[in-house]
Protein backbone atom coordinates (compact mmCIF):
# COMPACT_ATOMS: atom_id res chain seq x y z
CA UNK A 1 0.00 0.00 0.00
CA UNK A 2 1.26 3.79 -0.87
CA UNK A 3 2.05 5.92 1.65
CA UNK A 4 -0.38 8.59 2.37
CA UNK A 5 0.81 12.21 1.19
CA UNK A 6 2.23 14.06 4.23
CA UNK A 7 0.38 17.59 4.80
CA UNK A 8 1.08 20.28 7.03
CA UNK A 9 -1.27 22.69 7.67
CA UNK A 10 0.42 26.38 8.75
CA UNK A 11 -2.84 27.74 10.02
CA UNK A 12 -4.30 27.49 14.08
CA UNK A 13 -7.07 26.14 14.44
CA UNK A 14 -8.57 29.29 16.02
CA UNK A 15 -8.32 30.48 12.55
CA UNK A 16 -9.08 27.91 10.46
CA UNK A 17 -12.29 27.91 12.87
CA UNK A 18 -12.93 31.77 12.31
CA UNK A 19 -12.26 31.30 8.48
CA UNK A 20 -14.52 28.55 8.12
CA UNK A 21 -17.16 30.68 9.67
CA UNK A 22 -16.94 33.44 7.69
CA UNK A 23 -17.16 31.11 4.15
CA UNK A 24 -20.11 30.50 2.17
CA UNK A 25 -21.55 27.05 3.40
CA UNK A 26 -20.43 25.21 -0.54
CA UNK A 27 -16.59 25.63 0.70
CA UNK A 28 -16.86 25.23 4.05
CA UNK A 29 -15.96 21.08 3.79
CA UNK A 30 -12.60 22.48 2.36
CA UNK A 31 -12.12 24.18 5.64
CA UNK A 32 -13.21 21.11 7.72
CA UNK A 33 -10.66 19.04 5.63
CA UNK A 34 -7.70 21.31 6.91
CA UNK A 35 -9.16 21.03 10.63
CA UNK A 36 -9.42 17.22 10.18
CA UNK A 37 -5.85 17.02 8.81
CA UNK A 38 -4.73 19.82 11.74
CA UNK A 39 -6.43 17.62 14.64
CA UNK A 40 -5.27 14.18 13.10
CA UNK A 41 -1.81 12.27 14.41
CA UNK A 42 -1.28 10.91 11.55
CA UNK A 43 -1.15 11.44 8.26
CA UNK A 44 -4.40 10.39 6.50
CA UNK A 45 -4.94 9.18 2.96
CA UNK A 46 -7.33 10.40 0.01
CA UNK A 47 -9.92 7.41 1.32
CA UNK A 48 -9.82 7.77 5.06
CA UNK A 49 -10.18 11.73 4.22
CA UNK A 50 -13.07 11.61 2.34
CA UNK A 51 -14.52 8.90 4.45
CA UNK A 52 -14.21 11.26 6.85
CA UNK A 53 -15.60 14.25 5.28
CA UNK A 54 -18.18 12.27 3.16
CA UNK A 55 -16.72 13.38 -0.24
CA UNK A 56 -15.22 11.42 -3.15
CA UNK A 57 -11.81 10.32 -3.13
CA UNK A 58 -10.98 12.60 -6.10
CA UNK A 59 -12.02 15.52 -4.41
CA UNK A 60 -10.31 15.07 -1.54
CA UNK A 61 -7.43 14.83 -3.37
CA UNK A 62 -8.20 17.85 -6.02
CA UNK A 63 -8.33 19.80 -2.33
CA UNK A 64 -5.08 18.04 -1.04
CA UNK A 65 -3.37 19.23 -4.12
CA UNK A 66 -4.73 22.52 -4.27
CA UNK A 67 -4.26 23.60 -0.20
CA UNK A 68 -0.43 22.01 -1.15
CA UNK A 69 0.29 23.96 -3.93
CA UNK A 70 -1.64 27.73 -3.72
CA UNK A 71 -2.56 27.60 0.18
CA UNK A 72 -5.90 28.58 1.63
CA UNK A 73 -6.46 31.18 -1.02
CA UNK A 74 -5.96 28.68 -4.04
CA UNK A 75 -8.35 25.84 -1.85
CA UNK A 76 -10.99 29.17 -1.05
CA UNK A 77 -10.87 30.09 -4.86
CA UNK A 78 -13.99 29.33 -6.18
CA UNK A 79 -13.95 29.81 -10.65
CA UNK A 80 -17.33 29.63 -11.14
CA UNK A 81 -18.57 33.24 -12.28
CA UNK A 82 -22.22 32.96 -12.06
CA UNK A 83 -24.84 33.48 -14.71
CA UNK A 84 -23.83 34.47 -18.37
CA UNK A 85 -24.73 38.33 -19.71
CA UNK A 86 -27.47 38.81 -21.46
CA UNK A 87 -27.02 39.13 -25.49
CA UNK A 88 -30.75 41.37 -25.49
CA UNK A 89 -29.09 44.88 -24.86
CA UNK A 90 -31.24 47.75 -22.05
CA UNK A 91 -32.22 49.50 -25.28
CA UNK A 92 -33.39 46.59 -27.16
CA UNK A 93 -35.14 45.51 -24.25
CA UNK A 94 -37.11 49.01 -24.20
CA UNK A 95 -37.92 48.71 -27.75
CA UNK A 96 -39.30 45.18 -27.17
CA UNK A 97 -41.43 46.71 -24.44
CA UNK A 98 -42.62 49.99 -26.40
CA UNK A 99 -43.78 47.24 -29.17
CA UNK A 100 -45.17 44.87 -26.66
CA UNK A 101 -47.39 47.40 -24.93
CA UNK A 102 -48.49 49.01 -28.36
CA UNK A 103 -51.78 48.28 -29.63
CA UNK A 104 -51.38 48.83 -32.63
CA UNK A 105 -47.95 48.02 -33.30
CA UNK A 106 -48.01 44.99 -30.86
CA UNK A 107 -46.01 41.65 -32.13
CA UNK A 108 -48.57 39.01 -33.76
CA UNK A 109 -45.94 35.88 -32.55
CA UNK A 110 -42.36 35.41 -31.61
CA UNK A 111 -41.21 34.66 -35.38
CA UNK A 112 -42.49 38.09 -35.96
CA UNK A 113 -40.68 39.41 -32.99
CA UNK A 114 -37.44 37.64 -34.17
CA UNK A 115 -37.79 39.28 -37.49
CA UNK A 116 -37.79 42.31 -36.35
CA UNK A 117 -34.65 42.09 -34.05
CA UNK A 118 -32.85 40.54 -37.25
CA UNK A 119 -33.85 43.61 -39.68
CA UNK A 120 -33.30 46.23 -36.73
CA UNK A 121 -30.44 45.08 -34.16
CA UNK A 122 -28.69 41.90 -34.74
CA UNK A 123 -28.11 40.73 -38.38
CA UNK A 124 -26.83 37.47 -36.78
CA UNK A 125 -29.94 36.59 -35.73
CA UNK A 126 -30.86 35.55 -32.35
CA UNK A 127 -32.64 31.84 -31.13
CA UNK A 128 -36.46 30.99 -31.01
CA UNK A 129 -35.90 29.75 -27.86
CA UNK A 130 -33.75 32.41 -26.12
CA UNK A 131 -36.35 35.41 -27.19
CA UNK A 132 -39.38 32.98 -26.52
CA UNK A 133 -37.94 32.95 -22.59
CA UNK A 134 -36.96 36.33 -22.07
CA UNK A 135 -40.13 37.59 -22.90
CA UNK A 136 -41.84 35.56 -21.07
CA UNK A 137 -39.66 36.23 -18.14
CA UNK A 138 -39.44 39.97 -18.43
CA UNK A 139 -42.63 41.04 -19.51
CA UNK A 140 -44.56 38.16 -18.97
CA UNK A 141 -45.98 37.82 -22.39
CA UNK A 142 -47.85 34.84 -23.25
CA UNK A 143 -48.83 33.39 -26.98
CA UNK A 144 -52.43 33.47 -27.81
CA UNK A 145 -53.95 35.86 -25.39
CA UNK A 146 -57.35 37.72 -26.64
CA UNK A 147 -57.26 41.73 -26.24
CA UNK A 148 -59.26 43.68 -24.00
CA UNK A 149 -61.12 45.10 -27.47
CA UNK A 150 -60.92 45.21 -31.01
CA UNK A 151 -57.44 47.40 -32.48
CA UNK A 152 -59.16 49.72 -34.87
CA UNK A 153 -62.28 50.06 -32.44
CA UNK A 154 -63.33 53.53 -32.28
CA UNK A 155 -64.47 55.42 -28.97
CA UNK A 156 -67.25 57.68 -30.47
CA UNK A 157 -68.76 54.48 -32.35
CA UNK A 158 -68.66 52.49 -28.65
CA UNK A 159 -70.08 55.51 -27.38
CA UNK A 160 -73.02 55.59 -29.62
CA UNK A 161 -73.93 52.47 -29.28
CA UNK A 162 -73.64 52.60 -25.51
CA UNK A 163 -76.15 55.64 -25.72
CA UNK A 164 -78.49 54.05 -28.43
CA UNK A 165 -78.62 50.80 -26.17
CA UNK A 166 -80.20 51.86 -23.53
Amino acid sequence: MAKSKQIIVKESEQDLVKLKHKQPVHLRKRIDMLLVLKRSETSLSKLELSKILKVNHNTAQKWRNLYSEKGVEGLLHYGKIGFKPSIISKELHLEIQLRLNSPKDAFTSYIDLIQWITDNYMPQGINYQTINSYVKRNFGAKLKVARKSHINKKQEDSDAFKKTSK
